[in-house]
């Protein structure tokens, strides 16, 4: 209808101003809620053609359109725009078209595909995952899908923090302090176990900063000198060099670390198509940096510190080995994207990683340009905010994060009282129970957290998240469940909805309503994968999802008695249906025939 209305606006400026109009100057948008209307023109960059004033210009142009298009049935100028209204039949064919459609993604694909890799959860192998972990998986594994549905390659790839000083930290504790605990003989999942450790060396690495400075101390001397953090700087060499007691505690851990993972990975719904590791990349990166010493890109201090002067970037000098000849985070993630460059040859890489590091990938997309790789620009940070709980942020080393496995089973728990004080479940057996539990407990916590613009930071409340009402997940789970309850009642009832029978009906306007919001769809979605923005396909849905359940509150739809409109309304709910459950998976949400 857009392309209608254009080449329309275009014929009748050439027959009411006699002008031919740059394209770009006809402006059509959606007519905004408070105005009446589906398409609005801006006036104003055609005044210099009309010579008369936008209201006038607007009236003109709008009477045009009535008498010569007869898909307008009306229109009203509200200072410099046009807004015009398109007949109830238009609306009724297109959704007949719809309705016929197989493929809800066939008009969000674009005509330049693209080969995208999309990292996220980069864990630690020192602890296991927690709250924050959750946003990154969640918004990761949903672009993948939102990027995937506008026909793009995408990858889904991880990075595994495997080495460095906090990984040596959680492996000296325990070579101190464990007596050889072992996930199986503490009964405790392999992340959680190493976790354990890391908690308690920055617990005895306290205590000895502390004793130092009652002796005398200050604080950075205090915390350069304990005995605990040479022992792990010590380790760090060690492991670098290859010492085979090093790495065999290393490989054993880690070992449980990635055990505990793939559980909550499962839990979670994610996956990964490449899994890096730092241990491997960052002796990629290495090399680079020792070739770009040879180009005398990099340079290195008297101390054997090598580092790359980005001043002329407008950033600063920034350390890639340190005086020891250990690599820092920069060094494994100038190697990761080498590899990854080679691996898939991709146009982008879409880092998901908080907002903390808005500067770390700064520095490294000016890194990689200096050292002539021209596909940096291909490099792309989203940056998303941090979630804390009510009380406050959440510390790893201070053992005061909220655990992504126990979240899990508390949303599960939640989903469970709920339901059962609802007393809708009672028709099934305990594992189908279970089922409908884990979907509506993770549908939850997905939705509260992908509804929020990713840049903000947010407040995450498993109360309120577990809501039936409201923005919540769960309440569009129950609106899909209500309306699949409807087509079960149907076929009971013998009534069979006829997509060709669409085309005969006369629907309200509450029906047309539904229809403007399901068309839509396509926007929205293409519109996430330009802005990376999941959060438009969640409050999308319960826009939908609120607007559909008004329309059944009013509204009767097997209980119709006119045949047609019947039909239209079950051909309604069932576009509806598959809207949601389509949105809700781009936002890897699954959706319960039942609750």
């Amino acid at each position: 209808m857009e392309i209608v209305l254009r080449n329309k606006i275009t014929e009748a400026l050439r027959v009411l101003y006699n002008s031919e109009v740059p394209a770009d100057l006809i402006q059509i948008q959606k007519t905004r809620k408070e105005f009446r209307g589906d398409f609005t023109l801006v006036v104003f960059p055609l005044l210099s053609y009309s010579n008369n004033t936008p209201e006038n210009t607007g009236a003109g142009i709008g009477n045009y359109l009535k008498n010569h298009l007869p898909d307008v049935s009306g229109y009203n100028v509200i200072k410099g725009f046009l807004n015009i209204e398109i007949s109830g039949r238009w609306w009724v064919e297109y959704f007949a078209s719809l309705a016929r459609e197989k493929d809800l993604f066939a008009k969000c694909k674009t005509d330049r595909p693209e080969t995208i890799l999309v990292e996220y959860s980069s864990p630690n192998t020192n602890k296991p995952l927690h709250l924050g972990h959750i946003r990154n998986n969640l918004l990761g594994f949903s672009l993948y899908r939102i990027l995937s549905s506008r026909g793009h390659r995408v990858i889904k790839t991880n990075i595994v923090n495997d080495r460095g000083i906090h990984i040596c930290k959680s492996m000296l504790a325990w070579q101190k302090f464990s007596g050889g605990e072992s996930p199986e003989s503490s009964g405790m999942k392999g992340d959680h176990l190493v976790g354990k450790y890391y908690v308690m060396f920055d617990q005895e690495y306290r205590k000895q900063v502390e004793k130092l400075i009652s002796g005398g101390m200050n604080e950075t001397e205090a915390r350069n000198s304990a005995p605990l953090m040479a022992e792990a700087r010590e380790m760090l060499v060690k492991w670098e060099n290859g010492d085979s007691e090093v790495v065999g505690l290393w490989k054993m851990m880690n070992s449980w670390v990635y055990s505990g993972f793939d559980e909550t990975y499962k839990m979670l719904g994610v996956d990964f198509d490449k899994i890096y590791y730092e241990s491997e990349t960052y002796l990629i990166g290495k090399e680079i940096v020792l070739d770009g010493l040879k180009r005398n890109v990099l340079y290195r201090k008297d101390d054997n510190s090598v580092w790359v002067d980005l001043n002329g970037q407008g950033l600063d000098h920034k350390l890639l080995l340190r005086s020891d000849g250990t690599a820092v985070y920069m060094t494994q993630d100038l190697g990761t994207a080498v590899a990854r460059q080679e691996d898939f040859q991709f146009d982008k890489t879409i880092y998901v990683v908080g907002n903390e590091q808005n500067y770390h990938f700064q520095v490294l997309r000016a890194l990689m340009k200096k050292m002539g790789y021209a596909w940096a620009d291909g490099l792309i940070h989203f940056s998303y905010g941090m979630v804390e709980l009510p009380e406050g942020k959440m510390k790893s080393r201070e053992g005061t994060v909220v655990d992504a496995d126990d979240l899990i089973m508390e949303m599960k728990e939640t989903a469970r009282s709920v339901s059962e004080e609802l007393g809708k479940l009672s028709e099934y057996n305990d594992e189908e129970k279970e089922d409908i539990f884990m979907k509506i407990g993770l549908g939850a916590l997905k939705y509260f957290i992908l509804k929020v613009d990713p840049l903000k930071n947010m407040t995450f409340n498993p109360a309120e998240s577990i809501d039936f009402n409201g923005n919540t997940g769960p309440f569009i789970q129950y609106t899909y469940a209500r309306i699949r309850s409807v087509f079960r009642k149907a076929e009971q009832s013998g009534v069979v909805p006829d997509p060709g029978a669409i085309i005969s009906a006369e629907p309200g306007s509450k029906e047309i309503d539904l229809v403007k919001l399901l068309r839509r769809y396509s926007e929205i979605v293409v519109e996430a994968a330009e802005t990376y923005t999941p959060a438009l396909i969640a409050n999308y849905c319960y826009e939908l999802a609120k607007e559909f359940n008004q329309f059944y509150h009013d509204f009767s739809i097997l209980g119709e008695e006119n045949p047609s409109l019947r039909n239209f309304r079950l051909m309604l709910s069932e576009v509806t249906s598959r809207v949601l459950f389509s949105g809700m998976w781009l936002l890897g949400i699954d959706m319960p025939e039942r609750m």
